[in-house]
Order: C-alpha cells, then structure tokens, then sequence
C-alpha cells in the first residue's frame, strides 16, 4: 500500500550514523543520498527516508505515529532494539511477544534521536491474512453490489423513459420529411397531361386497326 515514508530529522549525517547501525541490525541498507537533505534505506529501493523538513521549521514527531520495520527472527529484534540504545535512542519498548496484538507477534520499541518512534517486527505471514479477514469487508461487499444493481436499474429507467420522449418526436420528423417530399415532388403541366391522354387514345385506336386488318 505505501510507496515510501519519511521521518523529519535535525541533522541528516548524525542520523544516518544511527540508522545505518539499527537498519543494518534487520538487513536494510542506505540505497540513496540527497546532502545534505536525506537519506533513503531500504532492500533495493528507497522506502525510508530521513530528510530535514520542507518547511525548513524543526524536526518535530507525530504524537500517536510510529514506524514499524519488518524483522525475519528474534535475534534481529533483539539486535535493532540493542544497537539503537547503543547509539543513543530511548526505549519505548523491551523485545518480546506482544499476544495482546496477535499470539506470535514479537517486537521493540524505540525513539530515535529526534524523537521518532520506532519499532521492530516479527509476524509470521500466516496472522497477516489472518488479520485481512475482516467480518466488516462481507457487508461491505454486498453493499456495494446492492449500490450497484440500483445503479443500473436507474440507468435503465433512465435510457427508457428518453427513449419514450424521443418516439413522438422521430415520428413528428418522418411525418414532415413525407410532407416535404411531396411538395419538392415535380408537377406535371396541365397542357402535357392532356397530350398524354391524347397519346394514349391514338395508340389504342392503332391497335384495334391492326387487328381489323389481320
């Protein structure tokens, strides 16, 4: 879900010092420098960053937020909660279990050197799709259907009632193109009319002669 995220810090190189210590503790590496203005850690691409604020105010931490590192063993937690003391962070938080989260969560706590609060996790992969089930999501889902089929039927009723607008209105535009063609239609000449007649009178007169001759 998140592309990266950055933490606020007074002095980029003193901080740098001790991430590279805790991050190398969990196997992240520095992948990206911007100095004097930030540092990125990460496997292969830069996810964390420690940066001096945009607004070129003082670092200050989130109260409430934290930023949570992923850990593959205990020894790892143990070694990142023992390494950021070392370098002079504060504990917020002895390595151990936290059942209270899930039963085999494993973590530690720290605040770094501005403040920022860390931490360190184990959770086996298994508890995170456990986690993703949320009974809400089933509701949610038939909400969105049902919000759905209403939307289509509207549509529909929409598509035909315009269409029964729209029905008068084509025949009333056939009815005036008949008119239109019968008024644009050529009128034959009284006088050509009656040469026709005559025409036709002469040719049936022609025709009995013929068979009187036979």
């Amino acid at each position: 879900m998140l592309h990266h995220v950055s933490v606020g810090v007074r002095d980029v190189e003193r901080a740098a010092q001790f991430y590279d210590a805790v991050l190398g503790a969990l196997g992240y590496k520095r992948v990206m420098e911007v100095l004097p203005y930030g540092v990125a850690y990460g496997e292969d691409e830069p996810v964390f960053w420690i940066q001096l604020p945009h607004n070129q105010q003082v670092a200050t931490p989130g109260n409430g937020a934290h930023i949570s590192f992923i850990a593959r063993s205990q020894d790892q937690v143990n070694e990142f909660h023992r390494l950021a003391l070392e370098e002079g962070a504060q504990n917020a938080g002895e390595p151990g279990p936290r059942p209270d989260y899930t039963p085999d969560y494993y973590g530690a706590f720290v605040f770094d050197l501005d403040g920022n609060k860390l931490e360190a996790t184990l959770l086996p992969v298994a508890e995170w799709s456990e986690l993703e089930e949320v009974p809400a999501k089933k509701p949610a889902r038939k909400a969105a259907k049902k919000s759905a089929k209403k939307a289509v039927k509207k549509v529909k009723k929409t598509a035909k009632k315009s269409a029964a607008k729209a029905a008068p209105a084509k025949k009333a535009v056939k009815k005036t193109a008949k008119k239109a063609a019968a008024k644009s239609a050529p009128v034959k000449p009284a006088k050509d009319a009656k040469k026709d007649k005559k025409g036709g009178k002469k040719d049936k007169k022609n025709k009995k002669n013929k068979k009187g001759k036979k």
